[in-house]
């Protein structure tokens, strides 16, 4: 039983180190902070996906939600500087932005190239989001909501949902934190 606590203790220690080097990073201001949404049941998207219909799509769940509200949380909590938000136009994106900091804005360039209807836009998105970033004056930070495939092709980096992502304006990766 005392091995138990000494493991869980050292737990709880290493992960208010993290937070403490999350926190102390995103204040520094000038990071570029990728989230993957939070949960969403399933994997892709369905057949009938339709971008303007979310009934097509794979949506929140209420675990998903409630960890949506945790991130801006974190965020408030710690008094991060956002300078703008943006999203992917997927829904669960959206909904991700909208529960965790109430106003963003919807960036093509963060949508999903997972599926094969999508991946030929790979190579444009990327682009476009790289010229976006190049031309962000590097005050505050600023919050990308998106998916997995897009995270990892910016940062060779494979984040779980709602995980937050910090990286530099050239997308080198500085630090992780998990929010489920």
């Amino acid at each position: 039983m005392r091995k138990i606590i000494i493991i869980f203790c050292v737990f709880l220690s290493f992960e208010g180190r993290t937070n403490e080097k999350v926190i102390n990073l995103l204040k520094e201001e000038g990071k570029v902070i990728f989230i993957r949404h939070s949960l969403a049941p399933g994997g892709g998207d369905p057949e009938n996906f339709n971008l303007k219909d979310c009934t097509t799509q794979r949506n929140l769940s209420n675990a998903g939600i409630k960890q949506s509200k945790i991130i801006g949380s974190f965020f408030k909590k710690n008094n991060i500087k956002i300078s703008r938000v943006l999203s992917s136009q997927w829904c669960r994106c959206k909904d991700t932005a909208f529960y965790a900091f109430n106003k963003y804005d919807e960036f093509f360039a963060l949508n999903s190239t997972f599926q094969s209807k999508f991946s030929g836009n790979s190579k444009k998105q990327s682009k476009a989001l790289k010229n976006y970033i190049n031309q962000w004056d590097g005050k505050g930070n600023i919050v990308l909501i998106t998916h997995y495939v897009i995270i990892l092709k910016h940062t060779d980096y494979a984040p779980s949902s709602g995980e937050i992502v910090v990286t530099d304006q050239n997308f080198k990766l500085l630090s992780t934190l998990r929010t489920n």
